[in-house]
């Protein structure tokens, strides 16, 4: 297959597999929801889920969340790991949140990279997830498996995300972002797949004889 052929592949199978794609990140808004995709940085959306709930019911917008004492948020978000520095930066950008913003959550992925602890990924997920604005969030699981897919050499995140950009039409990106992201989860994983096993890999590359050693 061609590039242009592998990508129309991944998009019509992932479409078969995963026409539904649910937000893993539990949330109500776009508060709860950015504050839920800086808890999962370096953690599972399963546990990051398992601990939302005592500190939205804590404070689950701005206004509330900025008068918590630090020491509070970092106590329910710790099995999250990096509580520390994840709760130093929820306390800070919940008050910009309501200096800058009244309380409100903006749109423009440029105005999210500049609040506390949030980086372009997070930004990217919020503006897809919560707005509808186009965006391709890489994640591990997009960066790997584009990868043994052949759509990008995987020299950085960066150049992934703009890869995958290029060869996906803008009104597929968010929908499909998580459908590489579930594929990833359940069949070709880190370890259980080397390019070789998983059915799309398989697929695609029928003659691989080596495995695909992935750049993180």
């Amino acid at each position: 297959m061609l590039k242009a052929e592998r990508a129309a592949y991944v998009m019509e199978r992932l479409e078969e597999l995963y026409p539904e794609t649910p937000i893993p990140l539990d949330h109500t808004d776009p508060f709860t929801l950015l504050v839920a995709v800086l808890l999962s940085a370096q953690c599972t959306d399963a546990r990051v889920n398992t601990v939302t709930p005592e500190l939205f019911a804590l404070a689950d917008n701005p206004h509330e969340m900025a008068q918590q004492p630090v020491e509070a948020i970092q106590a329910i978000i710790r099995p999250c790991g990096l509580s520390p520095r994840k709760s130093k930066a929820i306390s800070e950008l919940s008050k910009i949140l309501v200096e800058k913003y009244d309380g409100v959550v903006p749109k423009e992925l440029e105005l999210l990279e500049e609040l506390p602890g949030v980086g372009h990924k997070t930004a990217s997920v919020v503006v897809a997830q919560a707005f509808g604005v186009p965006a391709f969030p890489v994640d591990t699981h997009i960066h790997r498996l584009a990868q043994r897919w052949k759509l990008t050499d995987g020299k950085n995140v960066v150049k992934t995300e703009n890869d995958l950009k290029s060869l996906f039409p803008p009104e597929k990106w968010n929908k499909l972002h998580l459908q590489i992201i579930f594929y990833g989860r359940d069949a070709c994983t880190a370890r259980g797949c080397d390019g070789r096993v998983c059915e799309m890999c398989r697929t695609m590359f029928p003659r691989r004889k080596s495995p695909v050693i992935w750049k993180k």
